[in-house]
């Protein structure tokens, strides 16, 4: 225990070194204001009583000098509303704010002075501001959500600032009302992933953006994007999504536009690309009768461009000098800033110059003789003079000393207060013997939640999160608020991060006991958490893994499980991007691949599968692959479905699995893909010569599987004779033989007539699936209903003979209708007044042998 004469002389050390410590006050007071400003407060359980750093869903960290800091506030999808107080931003070592998902209002907080901010999601909320504040130019973030924000408004203006945030790694600013061009991105050097879809950016996509070197994903369609469409610079490797026919290119393929186009093009840029020429200047003929303010003569040159009152901000640009035959050019009546260009005065052709009601000032260049030239309401033409730069002082200029003088009060005040609160503190301590006091973080390094979820306490899954930010790279290609088939669903990716730590410990330090198996992408190890919960870890190994293929695989199975929900597609509970350590972190599904099952069942111990059970795993497999190439809102290509990439739960339930080779269709039906990648025998024979998968490259694939279901064999066999080792060829060839094709069907399959006839309608669809043109083969929806006919027949029950309501068919149509009036009299003699469990035997049950996948939970 400390003596009085000791505890003194720490009261007094603290109080002279209270202006160090002041700022521990100042994130106490701003964590009030903040706590004040949402709404409701039992959602948070915040008391303004207890220390901030006790709060839970905030994190703190020493600060060096005996005090503690707030770096960490994680609140998002807590059902919340208010709006952010200008009081956060005096938290000036929060290096994380999160709080997407709730419906908070109001401007986006102004953080000048948030030097240490790294991450910062304000995405899936209402704010308003506009445009993005400007401090945010100085924000050294590195990872910025602010997309689909809810409200009528949503977010909108230029994106200007984002250029200078030269940290950037990540950028979601999709669903939103963002305007004008996409600016300069050449100095963010480590921007990876770029989601900028639906929006109202315009003009061309920069060459700043397409050449820089470590974009990984872009997201651009849904815009109003004009001139030609996007040559990536690396994009063989990159992740691209962005639709010609959604925006308003000159043409829908790669090439040039028209020489008209771009001196119209050029001629915006100088008016920030309005939104109103964006939508009415239509396809690569200026002169087509549809592009708003122009007029061609017959020879199609442009002769009047008319913008008369179209409320354009801006300044004229030289590039008119671009069309030669230009004869009037009208633009009075806007809100035109600048000087007229001198390069006017060299159209040989023009007559006309109306600039009058602008806001122009300057000198009037001299025009010839012959040119009618209009400048009246324009207060400053005529005048060599800038008003913007007339050297006035700006607007409370003279008031920096009354600044200074209140920022010293301040300090004084805020250094007294601080005593106080830490002499308070320290006798608080001194009484409760309280050890957190006056030294570590309140919570460990990684805030222990439930990945998907943000600090939700009652949903914790003993998973701690990586503290140091967001290190991976994604695709938003989907939106929160798109409506769709209930199993989908959007991940956010900023809860999904697991330390490297946590995954050692929970695999035994990636011991070779909890290998549940090896492929060409690593290891794959089960995890075992405190609470009994089982967990699927894949971890990529050898130098292919750290590499750019390795990378974009990894990358790309992030970019589609997060985004995408369905019961047979495997879930992705988080990954880990550690150095060169790459993970992703499944569910786990304990009867191991279907390959297991029917190629390696009797050295695996196991049972070879029945017919029923294969038909029902075909049609699981066909529902999840049905769902990425038409359910989900975007249409995905697997590209590599196979036995071993199908896992199968307790239930013997089927899910898709491996998402590293999936390629997004951007218009749904075809992409072009450099690199080939799959497996062979089941690559599609147009895939594996053109390298143009589409989505019936799927189907193939799928087809070749059902063939593994009816005969065992794999699609690839080097223990046949050289003729038969290819399955599809070996397959199609015995199909055609109806009478011995039975010798093709896998011998462990008990065959009856009922079985048989199955198995022959299920090999007729393989062979389409199979065919050799991709517009011979069904689509999945097809396969579905097919499969679904078969696995799921209803079967009327047959009869009791002790059943009540059982009727004598040799009875006549009279004496059955006695018999029913007399069973129905009997059971209205029977008392309604009863509990709750008999009342609802009349809710008519479902029929005892009904498919039982026909629940509105299931759906597809």
């Amino acid at each position: 225990m400390l003596s009085a004469p000791h505890l003194l002389f720490v009261v007094v050390i603290l109080i002279v070194l209270s202006p160090a410590l002041a700022a521990d006050a100042g994130d106490a007071a701003a964590m009030v204001a903040l706590a004040a400003a949402l709404r409701p407060a039992s959602a948070l359980n915040w008391s303004s009583d207890a220390d901030p750093c006790s709060w839970p869903l905030v994190r703190c960290d020493p600060d060096g000098g005996g005090g503690a800091r707030v770096t960490a506030i994680q609140i998002g999808r807590r059902g919340l509303s208010g709006s952010l107080p200008g009081a956060v931003a005096n938290l000036t070592a929060l290096v994380r704010l999160e709080v997407m998902g709730n419906s908070l209002s109001g401007p986006v907080p102004s953080l000048p002075s948030l030097s240490s901010l790294r991450t910062l999601f304000l995405n899936d909320n209402n704010f308003t501001s506009l445009p993005i504040p400007r401090s945010f130019s100085t924000s050294p973030v590195k990872s910025l959500l602010l997309n689909n924000q809810r409200g009528p408004a949503k977010l909108s203006g230029p994106i200007d600032a984002v250029a200078d945030m030269t940290g950037l790694r990540q950028l979601w600013l999709h669903s939103n009302s963002f305007s004008g061009p996409i600016p300069d991105l050449s100095r963010l050097t480590d921007l990876a992933d770029l989601d900028l879809r639906d929006n109202e950016l315009t003009g061309p996509v920069p060459d700043s953006l397409t050449g820089l070197d470590s974009l990984w994903t872009v997201v651009l369609t849904n815009n109003l994007l004009q001139g030609p469409v996007p040559a990536f610079k690396n994009a063989a490797r990159m992740k691209i999504d962005l639709l010609p026919s959604s925006e308003r290119f000159c043409r829908t393929d790669a090439g040039d536009c028209d020489p008209r186009v771009n001196a119209m093009l050029s001629i915006a840029s100088s008016l920030g690309y309005p939104e109103i020429f964006a939508r009415n200047w239509p396809g690569n003929d200026p002169c087509g009768n549809t592009w708003l303010g122009i007029t061609c003569d017959a020879k199609g040159d442009v002769i009047v461009v008319n913008f008369q009152k179209l409320g354009l901000n801006g300044a004229i640009s030289p590039d008119f000098r671009l069309l030669p035959s230009l004869q009037k050019l009208l633009l009075s009546g806007n809100n035109l800033t600048g000087t007229i260009p001198e390069a006017l005065t060299n159209l040989p052709s023009l007559k006309e110059l109306d600039v009058s009601n602008n806001s122009l000032w300057g000198k009037i260049p001299a025009f010839r003789r012959n040119v009618v030239v209009r400048t009246e309401g324009n207060p400053d033409i005529g005048k060599d003079i800038n008003p913007g730069k007339d050297g006035s002082s700006s607007p409370g200029s003279d008031s920096g000393g009354g600044s200074n003088k209140s920022y010293l009060i301040g300090v004084v005040v805020s250094s007294v207060i601080g005593a106080a609160f830490l002499v308070g503190l320290l006798v608080f301590c001194y009484s409760k013997r309280n050890k957190f006091c006056f030294g570590k973080s309140r919570l460990p390094s990684g805030i222990v939640i439930h990945p998907g979820h943000s600090g939700s306490e009652a949903e914790m899954l003993k998973i701690s999160l990586a503290g140091n930010g967001l290190n991976g790279v994604f695709n938003g290609a989907v939106s929160s608020t798109s409506s769709g088939p209930r199993d989908f669903h959007v991940g956010e990716p900023s809860s999904m991060v697991i330390s490297i730590q946590v995954l050692r410990n929970v695999t035994n330090n990636f011991s070779e006991d909890n290998i549940l198996g090896r492929g060409g992408f690593g290891t794959v190890y089960k995890g075992g958490l405190d609470d009994g919960t089982k967990i699927a870890v894949k971890r990529m190994e050898g130098s292919s893994a750290t590499g750019p293929k390795g990378l974009s695989e990894f990358t790309s199975e992030i970019s589609v499980l997060t985004r995408l929900r369905h019961r047979h597609l495997v879930s992705l509970l988080g990954y880990c991007l550690d150095g060169s350590e790459r993970i992703l972190v499944y569910e786990y599904m304990p009867r191991g691949t279907l390959s297991q099952h029917l190629f390696n069942w009797k050295s695996e111990g196991l049972n070879p599968l029945d017919w029923k059970r294969r038909l029902s795993i075909g049609l699981d497999v066909a529902r999840g692959v049905e769902y990425l190439h038409s359910l989900a809102n975007q249409s995905f290509i697997h590209r590599d479905l196979k036995p071993s990439n199908i896992l199968l739960g307790d239930d013997m339930k089927a899910k898709v699995a491996d998402f590293g080779l999936v390629k997004h269709a951007p218009d749904g039906k075809y992409s072009v893909e450099t690199r080939l990648a799959g497996t062979f025998g089941y690559l599609a024979p147009e895939y594996a010569v053109t390298g143009r998968v589409t989505t019936k490259a799927d189907v193939f694939s799928f087809g070749v599987i059902l063939m593994e279901l009816i005969t065992g064999r794999k699609a690839l066999d080097n223990s046949q004779s050289e003729e038969n080792v290819h399955l599809v060829t070996w397959f199609r060839r015995m199909h055609i033989n109806k009478a011995t094709f039975e010798e093709v069907i896998d011998p462990t399959i008990d065959l009856d007539d009922e079985t048989l006839k199955s198995v022959l309608t299920v090999a007729e669809l393989a062979c389409h699936c199979c065919s050799r043109e991709p517009q011979q083969r069904p689509d999945m929806g097809q396969v579905v209903n097919v499969l679904s006919s078969l696995a799921e027949v209803w079967k009327p029950l047959e009869p009791k003979l002790d059943d009540e309501y059982t009727i004598d068919l040799d009875l006549t149509l009279p004496e059955a209708l006695q018999r029913w009036k007399e069973l129905e009299n009997s059971s209205q003699s029977v008392s309604t007044i009863g509990n709750l469990e008999n009342s609802q035997s009349s809710i008519p049950a479902r029929p005892t042998g009904f498919a039982e996948s026909f629940t509105s939970a299931h759906a597809r």
